[in-house]
């Protein structure tokens, strides 16, 4: 397996698993999410992967498959009253396939996240989880990941 920056070339590999993250999410959530949809159209990804503001890596096997993703933002908020001008590398969407979870793969994305979000001078590597997702959040506690913040609802 090597884990780099996406191409082009991957665009079918990602849109298999953004699809499956997408189920994962209608499942736990069918009242905000849809089914059989996905994240982005194919020019929008062929942008993003061309944006090194917003870095794409993906984990491939020796004949190019993509067997996982972690989708990247670099985030700093320059003059703002109240916030400090730290550079983060928000982790918008990580996913494995879900026929060879268990093996690893995720786990060697992040850390290759956080080595490059070291080497691009971030203070920290920020992401999102949603709480209907307890595989992922517990995922991301054994990477050693704590809660910044929590997002509340009151569905009306």
């Amino acid at each position: 397996m090597i884990i780099r920056r996406a191409a082009e070339k991957d665009i079918d590999g990602i849109n298999r698993l953004l699809r499956q993250v997408l189920e994962v999410h209608h499942e736990g959530r069918p009242d905000l999410f849809k089914t059989g949809a996905k994240k982005y159209n194919d020019d929008e990804l062929a942008r993003i992967l061309d944006d090194d503001g917003t870095p794409v890596f993906v984990a491939a096997d020796e004949d190019g498959n993509v067997l996982g993703y972690a989708f990247c933002v670099f985030i700093q908020h320059s003059d703002d009253n109240i916030l400090s001008e730290i550079k983060t590398l928000y982790i918008d969407d990580l996913c494995v396939d879900e026929n060879i979870r268990g093996q690893h793969i995720g786990k060697s994305l992040y850390e290759y996240v956080l080595d490059f979000a070291k080497k691009s001078g971030c203070y920290n590597v920020t992401l999102n989880v949603w709480y209907c997702n307890e595989s992922a959040r517990k995922f991301y506690e054994k990477c050693g990941l704590v809660p910044q913040k929590i997002g509340m609802e009151k569905i009306l």
